[in-house]
């Protein structure tokens, strides 16, 4: 099945799901053309096909500077583009094991449980002085004042890098992900290889620092890890900083975002927070459930073929799972459109699955709850300023800004 979905009407970025809930309703699968030179894509639309195809190993991430781009069906690399797959060829994200495996055992011990719940002093420190020059203004930008400086500052303090720098950092994250939309312009592309070039200069200077001097930080780590093949090439360790730290803030930007947003427009699930009715732990599932931070995860067949929803699909294909989309599915939700921060249901697909399932998410969720803890103690009275704007991204789905008032 055929279907047409221009993901970048505004109508459409404002809220996509009425047209997800008729498309998944019409069809569990169905094609759509893809980015501009590139084959159609398979879309998925329901939980448990995407759930299962995040997990199948029929299914795969492809290396786009090394895979045999004629036979995938994919244009040629564009020369000045080289610098952006520096970096993201050995991102987490693209790899497949035995890569994916070596690189992600290096990092995992960072994002274990008992580290992270560790972290919780120190974060709930920070977002307390990130408030409290909002609580003498009276009005805060949620995302300016305090989403994004509170989650680039978590994961840069993990990693070892000044936590001072975090607006250069917010500012490369932003232009080098704007990548992963759809509709990407030459003039975003140039400034995406730009932000590549001048963060992984940054991150090369933080790794002869450490060399020189170790610190008990994620980086120093990296630098002195030995795997079978010896130690970490420069291009690797820089493109696990950059991985990590664009990775390691937007879900929980987004996610904070999006659903206080939700909170301000049901302000009676609001009451069930600030009324300890619903701890901020419970709510965070629902936050993550309802509006996803990101809309889609991009895979390949890599097998003969790979059966889906009664569709048959070739090898080299492209099948795109809608996580948004499959989030609001009735077949696993019960009522999915009703926003209740109670439902504390862990089975969304907001994190991916499989070997990709993301490795931040026990961090992600402590994030946006003690963002979401210290919010409910210290301005239980917080209304919209003003109605925001989504910004024209489909796959990164958050806000430039949210003007919240105190009342």
């Amino acid at each position: 099945m055929t279907v047409v979905l221009d993901a970048y009407d505004p109508e459409f970025l404002h809220d996509p799901y009425p047209a997800f809930d008729r498309i998944r309703e019409e069809t569990p699968v169905f094609r759509a053309p893809g980015r501009k030179g590139e084959r159609p894509v398979w879309f998925l639309t329901r939980h448990a096909d995407v759930r299962r195809a995040l997990r199948d190993r029929r299914l795969g991430r492809i290396d786009q500077p090394t895979v045999d781009r004629i036979a995938w069906g994919l244009p040629p690399l564009r020369d000045e583009l080289s610098r952006y797959y520096d970096v993201e060829h050995w991102a987490l994200v693209w790899l497949e094991p035995p890569n994916h495996t070596k690189i992600r055992r290096l990092v995992s011990s960072a994002f274990t449980l008992r580290r992270v719940a560790s972290l919780k002093p120190r974060i709930t420190v920070l977002a307390d002085r990130l408030l409290d020059p909002i609580l003498e203004r009276g009005r805060m930008d949620l995302v300016n004042d305090y989403a994004a400086p509170f989650s680039v500052q978590v994961i840069a303090e993990l990693l070892g890098v000044p936590t001072n720098h975090w607006r250069q950092m917010l500012d490369w994250s932003s232009r080098i992900t704007r990548m992963y939309e759809y509709n990407t312009d030459n003039a975003q592309t140039r400034s995406a290889v730009d932000a590549c070039i001048e963060f992984s200069e940054y991150c090369e200077e933080l790794m002869a620092r450490r060399r020189a001097e170790p610190r008990d930080d994620l980086i120093t780590a990296l630098c002195f890890a030995e795997t079978d093949e010896g130690t970490l090439t420069d291009i690797q360790i820089v493109s696990m900083i950059i991985t990590l730290l664009n990775a390691g803030h937007e879900a929980s930007v987004n996610t904070l975002a999006n659903g206080m947003l939700a909170l301000m427009q049901h302000p009676d699930q609001w009451r069930l927070l600030t009324g300890s009715e619903v701890s901020p732990a419970t709510a965070v599932e629902e936050l993550f459930r309802w509006d996803a931070p990101i809309q889609t995860f991009d895979r390949w067949v890599v097998a003969e073929r790979y059966e889906v929803g009664g569709q048959s699909i070739g090898r080299y294909e492209q099948v795109t799972v809608l996580l948004g989309c499959a989030n609001r599915d009735p077949r696993h939700f019960d009522d999915p459109n009703s926003f209740r921060i109670g439902r504390g249901d862990p089975t969304h697909v907001s994190f991916g699955g499989g070997i990709h399932h993301c490795l931040g998410a026990p961090l992600a969720r402590l994030e946006v709850e003690v963002a979401l803890e210290r919010l409910v103690e210290r301005l239980p009275r917080l209304q919209l300023a003003r109605d925001p704007v989504r910004p024209p991204r489909f796959v990164l789905r958050g806000f430039n800004s949210l003007e919240l008032a105190l009342i």
